[in-house]
């Protein structure tokens, strides 16, 4: 027979047990929905205490925050047909519990759709521009449209779409090859083009210095033989002048040095004696 204490005892257990099945908590950062034999019953649970049916009612829960998903890196083509590995993520929440769960079930099978969604509508809008544009001049205006067409497109699957960015943006390994041979090639043609200005240049430079040495050259013989010519002019006047003053004495030293010249190393003459060239030696 059981006693009042242990009947008390396992009462008080049973009824504790009702009620945790029957009672659940739904904290700040959750959704909750209540499903009943599998199926939803009821719009989701805000915050805090709310009750079920024990045992035929089981709880849901989601995550109410802002979740982020990195998509894996694919191959999209450009306006001019380029091909370009894109690497993007999306910002997103889940806005309606209930619409979510019956769409997609589950996170995975969120992702699954999104990332579906976001690469067809990546896929459309890079290709209405150039490579150029995709990595710097339109990147946000791009970013913005698809944003918005990724939010109406999963709307109808509780989820909003707060934000879709592209990580990285990268060439195949087969067009990065291309592209570096291109830039090596353009490289060189630059090189060549200023090695070949550098040397057009130099010949200029070397050309007008042998014409500027040229021109000096020849202004400085042509003012040496002006003053060489100044100095034989002026020195043919002052002789002039020296002789016109004393033509004896001039005649003097002229004989005198023709007799230095003519009477060196042993040298006869033959002459007569009343030879002019005798006159200063009778």
């Amino acid at each position: 027979m059981i006693t009042k204490g242990p009947l008390a005892i396992i009462l008080a257990c049973a009824t504790a047990f009702v009620l945790s099945q029957c009672i659940f908590q739904v904290n700040q950062t959750e959704l909750a929905i209540k499903l009943q034999l599998g199926k939803p019953v009821s719009e989701a649970f805000e915050p805090g205490l709310h009750f079920k049916l024990p045992f035929i009612q089981n709880i849901v829960f989601l995550d109410s925050r802002i979740l982020e998903y990195e998509a894996r890196p694919a191959e999209i083509l450009t306006k001019e047909k380029k091909n370009m590995v894109v690497d993007n993520y999306t910002r997103w929440r889940i806005a309606d519990a209930l619409r979510f769960y019956t769409t997609v079930h589950s996170l995975s099978g969120a992702q699954a759709r999104m990332e579906d969604i976001i690469y067809a509508e990546l896929r459309v809008a890079l290709g209405q521009y150039t490579l150029n544009e995709v990595v710097s001049k339109k990147r946000s205006q791009i970013m913005e449209q698809v944003t918005h067409k990724a939010r109406d497109l999963m709307t109808p699957y509780g989820i909003e779409v707060i934000d879709v960015r592209i990580k990285r943006t990268d060439l195949p390994p087969e067009n990065e090859r291309a592209i570096f041979g291109r830039m090596k090639a353009e490289r060189d043609r630059e090189a060549k083009q200023y090695r070949s200005e550098g040397k057009e240049e130099s010949a200029k430079i070397n050309a007008q210095a042998d014409r500027e040495r040229t021109v000096l050259l020849a202004e400085a013989e042509r003012e040496a033989a002006i003053t060489r010519g100044q100095g034989d002019a002026n020195a043919t006047r002052i002789f002039a002048e020296a002789v016109g003053q004393s033509p004896d004495f001039y005649e003097f030293r002229r004989s005198l040095e023709a007799y230095q010249k003519a009477f060196g190393d042993k040298t006869r003459f033959i002459l007569t004696p009343g030879s002019p060239f005798l006159k200063y030696l009778r």
